[in-house]
């Protein structure tokens, strides 16, 4: 049976990286690559959708372009206005791209492959079995709509996916240099680096999951790279909150923030009084 995979890449991601996993480029090509073989299905081509701009998809295109995958970049941000974020555009595009080969191109594919849970794809789907084809939905364990389990695929694809990647044993010294120069980025914009803030910016921009960003933080706090500190703030309902502060004595910290340095000092002066 002739196929054609669609992948709403930013859902399988963030549903995989929720899970602990960090999602491979050529590790999600080779399980679909499997997967075609296991079922013996001909993988005519596989359409990926998401938005590169990304920082944690940084060279991701490259590298699906390189494994003969068709990359969709669906911006983030509306031109028009340059204000509100298109919600939505990805979901959009794969249908529009999806509905555009069944219209004009369907005698070339029997079987609709779509790596997503979103329930949005629900119309797709009812639209593709319509016109006489098959739909296999594969998602996340725990992350698939309702609407969307009649169609799930149920041969453990995404198990496969998460299992490439579960042995990798985590060494937080990889991530320290970066982590420091992200952290240093968002004290130069805000008064303090919330600790809540602090995860959940590294875990964006690093890829990693939570799970991964806590023991680079205790890593960080065992070196004493970072200082962890209560910190009082009337504008919050409870008055105070946790806040990490660069150690900007430490030698790790000097060679990587350089310049930043004084001037970091500067605000850090600025808040404790």
């Amino acid at each position: 049976m002739k196929a054609i995979a669609f992948v709403d890449y930013e859902n399988i991601w963030t549903g995989m990286q929720e899970r602990g996993y960090k999602l491979a480029p050529e590790l999600l090509v080779q399980a679909l690559q499997q997967y075609a073989q296991r079922t013996d299905k001909d993988l005519l081509a596989i359409y990926l959708f998401a938005n590169f701009d990304r920082e944690e998809f940084w060279r991701t295109q490259t590298t699906f372009e390189k494994t003969n995958v068709f990359t969709r970049h669906v911006y983030g941000k509306n031109n028009y206005s340059n204000t509100d974020l298109r919600r939505n555009a990805a979901d959009l595009e794969l249908m529009l791209e999806a509905l555009e080969i069944l219209l004009t191109r369907p005698s070339t594919v029997d079987v609709f492959v779509l790596l997503s849970g979103d329930g949005d794809f629900l119309p797709l789907i009812r639209k593709i079995r319509a016109w006489g084809k098959e739909v296999r939905v594969i998602g996340v364990d725990g992350s698939v709509h309702h609407s969307l389990q009649p169609y799930c695929e149920s041969t453990g694809i995404v198990t496969e996916m998460l299992s490439f990647g579960s042995d990798e044993e985590y060494h937080p010294e990889a991530d320290l240099e970066q982590a420091l120069g992200i952290l240093a980025q968002i004290q130069m914009r805000l008064p303090y680096v919330a600790s809540t803030k602090a995860r959940t910016a590294l875990s964006e921009r690093l890829a990693r999951p939570v799970t991964q960003v806590k023991e680079l933080i205790r890593y960080a706090l065992r070196e004493k790279i970072l200082i962890e500190r209560e910190h009082s703030d009337p504008s919050l309902r409870i008055g105070r909150t946790k806040i990490y502060l660069l150690n900007i004595e430490h030698p790790v910290v000097q060679a990587n923030l350089g310049p930043l340095i004084e001037e970091i000092r500067e605000r850090y002066a600025r808040l404790e009084q």
